[in-house]
């Protein structure tokens, strides 16, 4: 019978607390106001590649650069090009030859035969770790990734291209 006394007591007293409860700050529905309407985002301060590191030069304790020891991921499987309000996005996926692949890019091919015929060529390049792994399943070997490209490059591209080992992919402007 104490029990429930004790339990009546300590209702009591925490109810009337509930009220105080919606107008404090440890409230989290409290911790943003309403929304307000603002001016929009001016395009030349919109920054695409803002979580791209910028390039920094050697300092006196640095040392050189990492070799590449990436390799051309075996068989594309998709290619997608997304239209964005600041270009495209192009999203690549692909199977690579054994499990544990990483580090997955998509590297530009910069040539003057694909300036002069309007080609856009990536190579879909992956790093393998230096133990042997199993091969896997086809869908334990997959690997994406995806590039932003400005305007200024798509108003010149009219086909998309992304190389691997075994295979070409290739998206052709409308």
């Amino acid at each position: 019978m104490q029990k429930s006394y004790v339990f009546l007591l300590v209702a009591t007293l925490t109810i009337p607390a509930c009220n105080s409860w919606s107008d404090s700050r440890a409230n989290p529905s409290n911790w943003f106001g309403s929304s307000q309407p603002t001016a929009p985002v001016e395009p030349e301060s919109y920054d695409a590649n803002a979580l791209v590191p910028e390039q920094r030069e050697g300092g006196l304790f640095s040392g050189a650069d990492p070799e590449d020891t990436s390799v051309p991921i075996a068989k594309i499987d998709e290619l997608r090009v997304d239209p964005t309000p600041n270009g495209a996005i192009v999203f690549a996926s692909g199977t690579a030859v054994r499990q544990g692949a990483y580090n997955a890019r998509l590297v530009r091919v910069e040539s003057e035969e694909n300036q002069k015929n309007g080609v856009l060529e990536f190579t879909f390049r992956v790093e393998y770790p230096e133990e042997p792994t199993n091969q896997g399943t086809e869908r334990s070997r997959m690997v994406s990734d995806a590039i932003n490209i400005s305007k200024e490059d798509l108003q010149t591209t009219r086909l998309v291209r992304v190389v691997g080992q075994q295979n070409a992919l290739e998206s052709r402007r409308r």
